[in-house]
């Protein structure tokens, strides 16, 4: 299908989909209900989530975010399920597939797409803290897929076909590629992922008590905030963006971003819908950067500022807000994390001076090489940092797994998509 076709399908969709569906004035009682607030969360894995459940303890030792786990979880320690708070989360490979019901933990990445995956994304504390705001039902619709771009999974309408550029096209002649024939895959690809969320995006609203037994369609819905929370497959793509970390070098994701606000608010018919970027910050702010990272610092930086720049355009300005996810890292993480990694070295370091034994004179047995760097481990490690690892469950793109990261997170989306009214 060409854009020119998926733009004209959009244009066909039902009144349904309005802002606001209520009856007339004079039809409606004093105890009317007000319109169901739906709220849209997209992006990719840091969307997913991958902090898993087991990390929620080191939330608590934190005196600044001990006050989350408290509302993360019940009297029982148990997490939190959310009566007023539903959620439709649609994700997976091929077609996808959905997991539905009452807000709670478990609706982070799934291998199941209809069955709790032991994570959180965003989502749990999105929903508890803007019900904890708003002190009314809410619908979640979430949709996300790792590994996708912006510049051709979520690419919409507006932006147009991928645009190769000089450099990839000579790159793809000096391989003998099929050019038209890359062009026509990429075609295909282009959008796939922005069809595929507004289409489960329409499912749910076609059949909202499917979702929310409560709701009553006289009461009507409002669509009233989308957050995005993606980046990573666009950040590290050196053959879309060949100038990442020179000044201007993802000025294409800016123009995408834009494109994509405008397109979502048209095809939902929801031109006031208030947006929320989400800005990658994996790894933290870049002026806090280690040695570790440091080489990484002008395209990280580059590519966040081309994140928030959206949000300074005049038709912009008031209803798209930035939240810089950099700001929730935790640095004692990372304390720790470069202990393991001395830790590993010591290990290589044990296998490289001992290679030949038993032949070769000098050497030790691997069991004691394993010995060794456990009691260099042991030592090395403070009770604390032991705890601390708890909160480390996936990689440090994924925010390493953390729900004390992960849980911040949400929180913010939560208070920047709120209505002013209500913060």
């Amino acid at each position: 299908m060409t854009l020119a076709t998926l733009r004209t399908a959009h244009s066909l969709l039902p009144a349904l989909f309005g802002v606001l569906i209520v009856l007339p004035a004079m039809a409606q009682s004093p105890a009317a209900k007000k319109p169901l607030q739906v709220y849209i969360l997209a992006g990719q894995s840091n969307m997913e989530g991958h902090a898993k459940l087991s990390s929620f303890d080191h939330i608590g030792m934190d005196s600044r975010t001990a006050p989350l786990l408290t509302e993360m979880r019940d009297a029982n320690g148990e997490p939190t399920v959310c009566d007023d708070v539903w959620i439709s989360y649609f994700t997976g490979p091929g077609e996808g597939g959905e997991g539905h019901g009452n807000l709670t933990a478990g609706y982070g990445a799934r291998s199941d797409p209809a069955r709790d995956g032991g994570k959180i994304g965003p989502e749990f504390t999105f929903g508890i803290y803007l019900h904890k705001q708003l002190q009314e039902p809410i619908l979640i619709i979430k949709t996300a897929w790792g590994g996708k771009s912006l510049h051709t999974d979520f690419r919409s309408p507006s932006a147009g076909p991928y645009p190769f550029n000089q450099k990839q096209l000579e790159y793809f002649q000096r391989q003998k590629k099929d050019l038209q024939q890359i062009r026509t895959d990429k075609e295909k690809a282009t959008g796939h992922y922005y069809q595929k969320m507004l289409k489960h995006v329409r499912h749910v609203l076609q059949d909202i008590p499917r979702v929310c037994p409560d709701y009553d369609p006289d009461q009507g819905f409002e669509l009233a905030g989308f957050v995005w929370f993606q980046g990573w497959n666009d950040m590290v793509d050196q053959g879309t963006y060949p100038n990442r970390g020179q000044p201007g070098g993802y000025d294409a994701y800016s123009e995408a971003m834009a494109h994509f606000i405008r397109d979502v608010r048209q095809d939902l018919n929801a031109p006031h819908m208030r947006f929320v970027i989400g800005v990658m910050g994996a790894g933290g702010p870049v002026a806090k950067y280690g040695k570790n990272r440091l080489r990484y610092k002008d395209i990280h930086q580059g590519f966040r500022d081309a994140m928030a720049a959206p949000a300074s355009l005049p038709e912009f300005r008031g209803n798209v807000a930035t939240v810089l996810t950099e700001n929730y890292w935790d640095p004692e993480l990372d304390a720790v994390s470069d202990k393991l990694e001395q830790v590993k070295a010591k290990a290589r370091e044990l296998k490289s001076a001992n290679e030949g034994y038993p032949d070769k004179p000098g050497t030790i047995s691997p069991q004691e090489q394993t010995e060794i760097v456990a009691n260099f481990r042991e030592e090395l490690l403070t009770p604390r940092d032991h705890e601390l690892l708890k909160g480390i469950t996936n990689a440090e793109y994924h925010y390493r797994g953390s729900a004390k990261i992960m849980a911040q997170i949400g929180k913010a989306f939560a208070e920047a998509v709120a209505p002013e009214s209500s913060r």
